[in-house]
């Protein structure tokens, strides 16, 4: 369980898409704060677009190119989890009831972050993101992103796509926790 980072990863074109959605996080919580019409709106979901296409971009590259890394592997959800922090963090201006769904994702990245020091401890790691995570996360891009469009979305909507979102980032902690109590019980390496 040794790893190290590499000299050669930082330069890696899937590690330097990982860095340009950090540097995309500013821009969109500018964009999105100083929005008045529905083109602001776009232009913030058009960033914010623009970074989940990255994402997807950074990881087919790395694994059709054998480009993989550990600095990778740390970088990239770093990125996730703070664009998504940002995300939820700025609709809470537009819907104070996002507050919840923010509360929501804190906790869980928290839990697994606990989680992944806890069998760190035993020589263990859950290596990547599992299939449920990726799926909550994409839940939650598609979700944001309607409402970062959509200023002035019906309640009812509002309401189905915060739930919605809830559901799916409830089901990966879930997931997660499953995986990590089989992995728990599994004796020291």
């Amino acid at each position: 369980m040794n790893k190290k980072i590499k000299k050669q990863d930082w330069l890696k074109i899937p590690n330097l898409l990982s860095y340009f959605r950090v540097l995309l996080i500013p821009f969109f919580v500018h964009s999105y704060l100083i929005a008045q019409d529905w083109n602001g709106h776009l232009i913030a979901a058009g960033i914010l677009f623009l970074s989940g296409v990255t994402d997807a971009i950074d990881g087919i590259i790395a694994r059709r190119f054998n480009q993989i890394s550990d600095l990778g592997k740390l970088i990239d959800p770093v990125a996730d989890k703070l664009t998504q922090v940002a995300v939820a963090a700025v609709l809470i201006v537009n819907w104070p009831i996002m507050a919840y769904l923010l509360v929501l994702f804190i906790f869980k990245e928290f839990s697994l972050f606990i989680i992944n020091l806890l069998l760190l401890k035993k020589g263990q790691v859950i290596d990547g993101a599992m299939w449920f995570g990726k799926i909550g996360t994409i839940v939650f891009y598609c979700c944001m992103f309607i409402l970062v469009i959509s200023p002035s979305i019906d309640s009812t909507l509002l309401m189905v796509l915060i739930l919605t979102t809830a559901f799916f980032q409830l089901a990966a902690l879930v997931g997660y926790l499953s995986v990590f109590f089989n992995l728990y019980k599994e004796p020291n390496v």
